[in-house]
């Protein structure tokens, strides 16, 4: 057990004290968070400050270009007299090639010397550079930058669905449980006609319907959600309307609308983080999904999923870093937010608490 000890007016820590914190700081969700900030939260925020190129301007001369760690790729092919193998390269064609190009390179200085039985190399393909660093698509664009670019529409897809669907669902849960009657019924119905829906399907026809865009992606991912908050809302509520200090409060004289605002719905509100958090990497997978089906986010504005699916013919070609990156920033925030939504869940459950 690590102990402190005070010297005069200097405090000496145990060894053990720097272990002791390493343990203490699991119990709070410091690698989600961290992963959180750097491949979500601030890419949103200074993907125009750290972005090293533009994300949708086109080069054709750095196309295709591999990560920087990545060498260039080559063939070495003896000079004869006319191509007889994948191993040869005819004379003329030799003669033909430029040094210092894409095309070809050879050690002579001047390809027109070449002579029958020379070897030359042939670059198949350029290395990566630093200057993009994980490497560049089929119209020579920077990834990084691409990635970085999507993260914010990411954000804030998923920062809009959350607000537009947790508003519309907690009011409804709450007036459905509250008022009963009638008006339970009907949004309870409601709820699962929309809970009952395909979500893709569904996104996808309307997409087409409306048009692909931002706005319409919002507006139909949010029509399609509200229900999850509505139904959680109204199972707690119809438990918290039978309590004792919602009878004093209309004994009291509260309106509805005060009962409701002020006493109902703090009691939700722990309920209601947990789920915005873990809705957080659902909203990514849906925009994701419905960017790589191409009736998300219109290209050429950049989104993970849309990167995706721009790598996914590339690959036969060993382009595989398009669709890996892009896949890889998905799955790692998905899988944070979801833990730290478990973390939440653990905190801010009474139940769980208790445990």
């Amino acid at each position: 057990m690590a102990t402190m000890t005070r010297v005069g007016e200097v405090i000496r820590y145990s060894p053990g004290t720097f272990v002791q914190s390493l343990k203490a700081s699991r119990r709070y969700p410091v690698i989600p968070v961290f992963i959180m900030l750097v491949v979500l939260i601030l890419p949103s925020i200074f993907a125009d400050l750290v972005a090293p190129h533009d994300p949708i301007e086109a080069d054709l001369s750095h196309r295709l270009e591999p990560p920087a760690w990545i060498g260039p790729k080559s063939t070495i092919k003896t000079v004869t007299q006319s191509r007889n193998s994948n191993a040869t390269i005819s004379l003329s064609r030799a003669h033909g090639l430029k040094s210092g190009t894409l095309i070809g390179q050879t050690s002579h200085s001047d390809p027109g010397s070449l002579a029958i039985g020379d070897q030359v190399e042939i670059i198949d393909r350029a290395g990566g550079s630093w200057d993009r660093p994980l490497g560049t698509d089929k119209l020579g664009r920077d990834l990084l930058t691409r990635i970085l670019y999507g993260a914010r529409y990411s954000l804030y897809v998923s920062l809009a669905v959350i607000c537009i669907s947790g508003v519309v669902g907690t009011a409804l849960g709450i007036m459905a449980a509250y008022f009963g009657g009638w008006v339970d019924y009907s949004i309870s119905r409601l709820i699962d006609i929309f809970m009952a829906l395909p979500g893709i399907l569904v996104l996808l026809v309307l997409v087409v319907v409306i048009g692909p865009g931002l706005t319409a992606l919002i507006a139909v991912i949010s029509g399609l959600l509200w229900s999850r908050y509505a139904r959680l809302v109204r199972g707690e509520v119809l438990g918290i309307k039978t309590q004792d200090f919602i009878a004093k409060a209309r004994v009291a004289g509260s309106s509805h609308i005060r009962i409701m605002i002020r006493h109902i719905f703090p009691n939700v509100f722990n309920s209601l983080i947990i789920l915005a958090t873990l809705q957080v990497g659902y909203v990514i997978i849906i925009e994701s999904s419905a960017s790589f089906l191409g009736a998300g986010i219109p290209r050429p504005t950049p989104s993970w999923g849309a990167i995706v699916a721009d790598g996914r013919d590339l690959i036969v070609q060993a382009a595989w870093w398009i669709s890996l990156f892009s896949g890889l920033a998905i799955v790692v925030t998905v899988l944070s937010v979801n833990l730290l939504g478990d973390w939440l869940r653990d905190k801010l459950d009474p139940k769980l608490r208790q445990i």
